[in-house]
């Protein structure tokens, strides 16, 4: 590896430590704060439905906005919003602000966070080439999640544990004091290095061109269109079956203050993305396609929310928490590389984020629909719901599967 691949790497792992980092502060205890503002199950996932939609509404204009102004821009922009709206946050929990005011929040939120989701990965892949990286993508992907995972770790435990010492509002003035440390590494330590931003006509024009482009390469590729359709069914329930486990494990557990409990099911989760990060090369390893480890770990997620929907005590939720994070995590970084291996350069920023739009938009409806499931038959019968929704992902994997795509086939 060049030094100059190992510095992008670098600053790459260090941006997902504090990012991850400051957004894993809240993550364990981000359902419990809302209830304690006031809000129903109903409510406050249709809170969280906002958060998505927001990012269904906003995640092709900010890839458009990466794609034409620069990836450390959209990145800068990002960590600044996500400070701001945290701030937010905090001042409508103390205010017990109604509904309305929690949905344009967490839409707010949700700009944040696309400012991030296609122009980070965009911004490796591409400064990687240019700095002459000649490996493959998924062992970059593979140690970022396990650092990801270890931010992961301490933050949702440490958030549990300050929020039961002191309050649930404790955690959100953490975060956003590490959101302002990313935004400062950002913009001491990002370059666009191997993409030259071109601002010589209005955004406006630019932005109708790269959208017409980037769906030309990225809906109406075959390949990246079933990948899609299938998180636009297994998004939205990943999103309500993590954030649902907080309630959940301490319905399970007899405690409703036991916040750590609640920290518990980050915390479970951000092991198992350590553990898949390590074993995601072992895995590509055994398997002759990506799409072959795509689907398998879908039927085991899918198994895996069944169960917890019939698991009616603490310890064996928890394994299967454990299960079903590591089915989630070992994809991870094997279907950004399976991506990013079928998409064009020029486009990338803009073509991610679509795909991220089609995951959000799954939650839109998703979760307030398991939500009100939640609230009328308990947190078991959404889990088997949500199951069921899931499966729906699996013919589509199917689907691109049979494409046979350049970058579906493994080689070493």
């Amino acid at each position: 590896m060049t030094d100059g691949a190992r510095q992008v790497q670098r600053t790459y792992l260090l941006l997902t430590l504090l990012s991850t980092l400051a957004a894993s502060f809240i993550w364990g205890i981000n359902t419990l704060f809302l209830l304690d503002a006031g809000l129903n199950n109903t409510e406050a996932f249709a809170a969280n439905a906002f958060f998505t939609a927001g990012m269904v509404v906003f995640e092709v204009p900010t890839g458009v906005l990466a794609d034409t102004w620069g990836r450390r821009a959209s990145y800068l922009f990002g960590a600044a919003t996500l400070l701001v709206t945290t701030l937010l946050y905090l001042a409508m929990w103390r205010a017990h602000a109604p509904l309305w005011g929690w949905a344009v929040a967490s839409a707010l939120i949700g700009l944040g966070f696309t400012f991030f989701s296609g122009a980070t990965e965009a911004w490796l892949v591409d400064a990687l080439a240019f700095s002459g990286f000649k490996d493959q993508l998924e062992s970059v992907f593979a140690r970022g999640q396990i650092v990801g995972g270890a931010a992961m770790l301490t933050g949702s435990v440490a958030g549990g544990l300050i929020a039961q010492a002191t309050n649930l509002g404790v955690p959100y003035i953490v975060r956003s004091i590490l959101l302002g440390l990313t935004l400062a590494a950002a913009f001491l330590l990002m370059k666009d290095l191997g993409f030259s931003p071109d601002r010589s006509t209005s955004p406006l024009v630019e932005m109708r061109k790269v959208v017409r482009a980037s769906v030309d390469n990225g809906w109406r590729n075959r390949p990246v269109r079933w990948l899609m359709l299938a998180a636009l069914c297994a998004g939205g329930v990943n999103i309500f079956a993590f954030y649902a486990l907080q309630p959940y494990l301490l319905e399970l557990y007899g405690d409703p203050h036991a916040f750590g409990i609640a920290g518990l099911a980050a915390a479970v989760i951000a092991g198992t993305e350590m553990v898949a990060g390590a074993l995601a090369l072992r895995v590509r390893r055994l398997v002759a396609r990506r799409t072959h480890a795509l689907i398998m770990a879908s039927l085991l997620g899918v198994a895996s929310l069944a169960l917890l929907g019939w698991s009616p005590k603490f310890g064996p939720a928890v394994a299967l928490l454990v299960v079903w994070g590591l089915a989630f995590s070992v994809t991870v970084p094997i279907r950004q590389a399976y991506l990013n291996g079928i998409i064009p350069s020029e486009h990338r920023a803009t073509i991610l984020s679509l795909d991220n739009l089609l995951a959000s938009a799954g939650g839109v409806a998703a979760q307030p629909a398991l939500g009100r499931v939640a609230d009328l038959r308990g947190y078991p019968a959404a889990y088997l719901m949500g199951a069921v929704i899931q499966l729906a992902a699996v013919p589509f994997l199917l689907l691109a599967r049979r494409e046979n795509a350049p970058g579906d086939r493994i080689e070493e």
